[in-house]
């Protein structure tokens, strides 16, 4: 067990741990930050995206000694009363079905529209290929990003 110190949506936190203990389950067992969600473990479905240095990056297979030295935002972070313009955009365009992925869709969203203020479709799949949404609301999570970037819903 190691202390670490993390930047976690702008708040100092100290957490007690194995350094190899990924930081998907040290934000949801160790700081009760749910809203990452677990999926697959192997970086494949997105469901478990965070921003590290304000790149969208899954954790579950991050390490949180190698989380440590960055800021990290996780999906609560962006707005805890749901009120960041993708948040807004993605009720109005009515994304969410299940809603499992939905977090973790709106944290790789959030990192491209943080580069690219106007993405073309091609830019949005390339920045979203990592999330998975079983059930298929790409076409909505699509309007819901260009929605975020005109500034609709905000």
């Amino acid at each position: 067990m190691k202390k670490f110190t993390l930047n976690v949506n702008g708040t100092s936190r100290t957490v007690e741990t194995d350094p190899d203990k990924p930081l998907l389950w040290v934000l949801r067992e160790d700081l009760k930050l749910c809203g990452t969600k677990f999926g697959c473990g192997e970086e494949l479905c997105g469901a478990c995206m965070v921003h590290l240095d304000g790149e969208a990056r899954p954790s579950c297979k991050v390490t949180v000694e190698s989380a440590a030295a960055k800021a990290i935002t996780t999906i609560e972070g962006l707005s805890a009363q749901g009120e960041h313009p993708l948040q807004k955009a993605w009720r109005e365009a009515a994304v969410p079905q299940c809603g499992y992925c939905q977090s973790g869709q709106i944290m790789s969203a959030a990192a491209l529209l943080a580069t690219n203020a106007s993405p073309s479709d091609h830019d949005i799949d390339e920045a979203l290929e990592r999330n998975l949404c079983r059930c298929g609301t790409y076409g909505r999570i699509k309007k819901a990003i260009k929605m975020a970037a005109q500034g609709e819903g905000r």
